[in-house]
Order: structure tokens, then sequence, then C-alpha cells
């Protein structure tokens, strides 16, 4: 499909509205982002999804997005809550795949000698890589505790603090999961996987804050030049991926059943409206992945945790570890959005897209009401990955939305075949970054060759004002699956 864009300004393009479209596309992109969106068949994506029922304002395109199942990843798409669907497509395999950022009292030199025995516990003591399985074996009763009480579930039991959820979105629990909704099979697979990393771009990484952009915002956030700060990213694992694969087929079946009231223009968008018991009984499942995605981060960041202290031999108070934010960049949610000029509950879907709340916004903690949302975005693990906040732009152009990351630019097969021969934990290690891997073929997939400028990915989100830059980091040590 050749899609037709019109430069709106130096950070957004527009794609008109034609054919089947219901509303226009917009792409935040500079020039240089363009050329490469426009290699692989996200635009496409963004204009099918511009097509489904219901949606309002734009088919959205941040800055880092690459082509995914059915939604590209990096899009986000808002749904009238009468007229609109859900789709499982447009929240992802990974259901509440997030971030948490935790910072510390240590300086970079602190860390330096004991930076490889470090990295090298992480890996021993974190489960992670396909089919990591973790030292937690939950009950019946128990996973469906998890699903609906979410990262409190871990507190309560000692795996972290109530401030922990003061700093997490949504505090860590979405409203509205309900278990009895959920196939037997993601019951089966979650009940070893909470506590595990997850394999491909999913990690733990040791970073260290290498620049100040706003003072006062880093002041508010914990954060200060030289700093050791721990980036976690990871999600649902199994039972997300079931969850998911559970509705599309439920939903494929309906759109072919001959009585949906709507054609697909790509079968990777199925959905249901949000007014079916389908769509509701997706959204309650969809929940408890989200729910058990924020307890599995809140119990990694607690082990990670423990594991500097032992590692480095310190106490609590020395080390100084508190949570900055967790949010996640794969969901559907319920929000509040001016539509038209009017106020309007709407379905946001999220795939590759991170929630970037402005100063004053009602659902921020009140820890960040002055300074808007922290907006986390990493990096590939050879460059650097940023902190931002969330500006007024994001709710005017973007449904309060921001990216997530750098975005590939190669496929994981393109990168294996450029990386033939290439020891890229040796390169990593020469520029000062010590990387374990799980997975064989994992470093090559995730070589910083295979990602966009992350630099010119978050300058594209300032610049649209979207968010503000806050502080950058740099990666010292990176475990993976």
């Amino acid at each position: 499909m050749n899609i037709s864009l019109e430069k709106i300004d130096d950070y957004r393009w527009l794609i008109p509205q034609t054919g089947a479209m219901n509303v226009p596309g917009l792409v935040f992109a500079n020039r240089d982002l363009i050329r490469s969106i426009q290699e692989d068949q996200s635009l496409t994506q963004v204009v099918n999804v511009a097509m489904l029922p219901g949606i309002v304002g734009h088919s959205l395109a941040m800055p880092d997005i690459h082509w995914g199942y059915g939604f590209p990843i990096g899009g986000v798409a808002a749904f009238d809550m009468d007229e609109g669907i859900v789709s499982p497509g447009g929240v992802g395999y990974d259901i509440n795949c997030g971030c948490r950022l935790m910072t510390t009292l240590l300086r970079g030199d602190d860390i330096h000698p004991f930076l490889k025995d470090l990295v090298s516990a992480l890996f021993r003591n974190i489960p992670s890589g396909v089919g990591s399985k973790s030292p937690i074996h939950l009950s019946r009763s128990e996973e469906n505790q998890v699903a609906v009480m979410g990262a409190e579930w871990a507190v309560k039991r000692g795996l972290g603090t109530p401030r922990d959820l003061e700093r997490t979105e949504d505090h860590g629990a979405m409203e509205g999961a309900d278990p009895s909704v959920l196939s037997e099979r993601a019951i089966k697979r979650g009940h070893d996987q909470l506590g595990t990393l997850g394999s491909g771009n999913h990690f733990v990484e040791i970073q260290v804050v290498d620049q100040i952009f706003d003072s006062e915002k880093a002041r508010q956030f914990h954060l200060f030049e030289g700093q050791v700060t721990v980036f976690i990213h990871t999600g649902s694992r199994g039972f997300g991926h079931q969850i998911c694969d559970d509705f599309l087929k439920e939903m494929s079946k309906s759109a072919h059943s001959g009585h949906a009231p709507f054609e697909l223009p790509d079968r990777q968008l199925a959905c249901a409206p949000l007014t079916s018991d389908l769509g509701r009984r997706y959204l309650a499942a969809m929940a408890c992945a989200a729910n058990y995605a924020w307890a599995n981060r809140q119990i990694l960041m607690h082990w990670t945790m423990e594991i500097f202290l032992k590692t480095l031999s310190l106490r609590p108070e020395e080390l100084g570890m508190n949570l900055l934010y967790d949010v996640c960049h794969n969901i559907a949610k319920k929000e509040l959005h001016q539509v038209s000029g009017k106020a309007t509950m709407v379905c946001v879907h999220r795939k590759g897209a991170t929630r970037a709340l402005p100063p004053g916004h009602p659902l921020l903690p009140q820890v960040y009401r002055i300074t808007g949302q922290p907006v986390l975005i990493p990096g590939d693990m050879g460059t650097h990955s940023y902190v931002l906040a969330g500006a007024p732009g994001a709710m005017e152009r973007s449904f309060g939305s921001s990216c997530h990351g750098a975005g590939r630019v190669l496929s994981r097969t393109q990168a294996v075949k450029q990386a033939k021969g290439r020891a890229i934990h040796r390169e990593l290690e020469d520029r000062g970054i010590f990387v374990q891997s799980r997975g064989i073929r994992t470093l090559k997939e995730e070589m910083p060759e295979a990602y966009k400028d992350i630099s010119q990915v978050v300058d594209v989100v300032v610049g649209a004002n979207l968010a503000t830059k806050v502080a950058r980091v740099r990666p010292l040590g990176v475990i993976k699956g």
C-alpha cells in the first residue's frame, strides 16, 4: 500500500483520511526517522487501525514505530466506549510489558570494582529466558489473588513496601480483573513464572546517570549525575501470552462467523465491541495479566535489591534503593480525554507506547503532581536510556502517550545475520558494559545496531511536546534472557 504523508511540522506527519479510514493517521517523527519507518509495513498498519469501528481522533504512531501483530508497535488508538472495539492486537501478546526504574545512593565509582560480580549475581539469581521458572510456585487460589491484587500481593508478603505501590501506575493493580474468565491453559502457564525475566528484549540493567537536563525535576525524581540506577523491563510472561492467544482465537472465530457487524482490514486486527460480552471478558482477563506483570516487576525489584546488598556487603540504608516509577507500555485502558472539545470516556490502546501524564493530572501520585509523570524510555544495551516527564501536549495530541523505547530497525533474523562472526558481548565489554544472556542468539538479536537512535526518538517526543527531558542514563551491566 502506498501511504500518502503530509508534513505538519518538524515532528508530525499526517496520513489523510481516505477510503475506509474513519479517522486520519498521525505519525510523530523527524525526516530521518520517517524514512526508516517507510521501509516496513507499519504505516499500512496505522491506516488499517484507522478503519476500525469507533476510533476517535487519529490513529497514532510514535517515533519508535515498527511492524507488529495487527497494530504497529508504537501505535496508539482510542475508541468510543459505545461504538468502539477492543483488540488484543492493540495491546500485544506481552500484556503490561513495562519498565521499572530504581534509584540508589551509590555512585558509579562505588560499584565499578564489583560490577562483574554484580552482573553475575543477578544472572545467577534471577530466572530469565524462555521457559524460565520461579522459586515461587502459586496455588490456584494464590494465582487468583495475584491476578486481582497485582503488586500489592507481593508487598503484603514482604517483597516491597507500600511506598512502591504509590509509585506504580494504577498503584500496581488494574480494576476489573476477573480470574473466572481465564482458561486452564493460561492459569497453568502462570503457575511458576511469577518472578522471572523472560527473553528477547527483556532485561535487568545496572546504569549510571550521565546527564541531567532538568535539575529541578531530577531533584524531585531523586536523580543526580553519577548515580547508580537499575532498570527492569519485563511483563506478564506466558500467562499474558496465553490470555492474548485465547482471546485472539475467540475473536477471530467471531469475525469469521458471518455475523460480524464490520469487515476487518486485516485478520490480525481481530476485535470485539467494547459493549459485548466477549469484549468485557477480554478486558477482565487483560487486567489479570496486567496485575500479574506488576507483581512480577515488584518481586524482581526486591530480589535485585537483595542481590545488591549481599554482593556489595551493604546495609539497606547505605544502598538506598527506591522505586522511581513503574509504567506499562502494552495495555488498553478506559480514560477520560477531550474528543472534539468534549470530555469523553474512551478505551486507549497503547501497544509499545507509554502513558505520559502532564503536571496536575488527577491520576498522578501526589509526589509527581508538580513534575508530571515519570516517563521511562529504555534504549539499546549499548547506548543510553532516558527519563522524561509528561507534558501538556501529550493530552492534546496523543491521548496522554509517548514512545516506549528506541524501536527496532532490524528484525531479529536480520540482526542475527548482521552479527555473524561477531562477539557482541566482547564488543560491549570493550565499551565498559558487562552483559550476560541466557539465550544463545539473544545478544545478536538485541545488538545496538538493531535499534533506532534513541536520542533521535526522544528528541521527537520532546519536540512534539509530549514529554520533557529530565535525565539520561547509560548501561554498565545487563542481564538478558
